[in-house]
């Protein structure tokens, strides 16, 4: 074996994996989380975003017919802006959990424009036993996402099914 490859294989065997996330028994009613990373969002994240979801309204990828309607800029597809906050939340909120069951209530406060930065935060707001599904309780939080001036920009209820440490 070359030094390379034995750093490889010993790098290989001291490599551990961390668990992220939680389990149901660490989530309680009122609970609050700060999710820590952030994301800039950019003009070409929202063309590439459009263009390969399919979602050609022009608001998002043409920026005469943008300014037509009263933008400054081509705003950020609000899909995009809700992918974007929901992910920030998965590393604290369902990274270890279960399925996804839903979103309720989702609600775009405000456009987001490129160079913007998102952030999220998520409020505990049930948490319940699953009763067809032994070993599993049901988590809801209320996640808002904001920018860097703090402005909230969307707000949105979501329910995942998360295992039990038992």
């Amino acid at each position: 074996m070359t030094p390379a490859e034995n750093t490889v294989a010993r790098l290989m065997a001291e490599a551990k994996l961390r668990g992220r996330g939680n389990r149901y028994e660490d989530f309680s009613v009122g609970q609050r989380f700060v999710h820590h990373w952030g994301r800039t969002v950019t003009e070409s994240d929202s063309v590439a975003f459009s263009t390969l979801t399919l979602h050609y309204n022009p608001h998002y990828t043409n920026a005469d017919y943008a300014a037509a309607h009263g933008h400054a800029a081509m705003p950020i597809n609000p899909l995009l802006v809700f992918n974007t906050v929901f992910g920030l939340s998965v590393e604290d909120l369902s990274e270890i959990g279960g399925p996804f069951l839903g979103v309720e209530e989702l609600s775009y406060l405000r456009d987001v424009y490129p160079g913007e930065t998102l952030y999220a935060s998520s409020e505990v707001i049930a948490a319940r036993l699953a009763s067809n599904r032994p070993g599993h309780g049901i988590v809801t939080w209320h996640t808002r996402g904001h920018n860097q001036r703090g402005e909230e920009v969307i707000t949105f209820k979501r329910a995942n099914l998360v295992r039990m440490r038992s």
